[in-house]
């Protein structure tokens, strides 16, 4: 998958707005359960919110949202407070839900 570009990232921001998070890391940190289901959420979902419930420090959310872009082959959008937001387009085009803009709109 291509890397996203500034605008594309900010489109699928527009989209994630109003979703809540569907995924949550509490105090054990990132597991291979909590891998899993990014993994399964992005497949069903393509674009989602994590939370990190019990984590303040930004570099400790930083590290982990780069485990995670890299574990489930998805690419971090931006992370905004104790939110981290990941896009990975569906491999099945009949199965896609977002069509991400190609080119800068305007």
């Amino acid at each position: 998958m291509e890397k996203l570009k500034g605008y594309q990232k900010k489109y699928l921001k527009g989209l994630v707005h109003g979703m809540k998070p569907v995924v949550f890391v509490g105090q054990k940190g990132l597991s291979p359960t909590v891998t899993r289901a990014v993994h399964e959420s992005l497949e069903k979902h393509e674009l989602i919110k994590v939370k990190f419930g019990d984590f303040k420090e930004k570099s400790q959310k930083k590290e982990m949202a780069a485990v995670i872009e890299k574990e489930t082959a998805s690419e971090l959008v931006g992370m905004i407070g104790h939110i981290a937001i990941f896009y990975r387009q569906q491999k099945d085009p009949e199965k896609r839900k977002i069509q991400v803009p190609k080119r800068k709109p305007g």
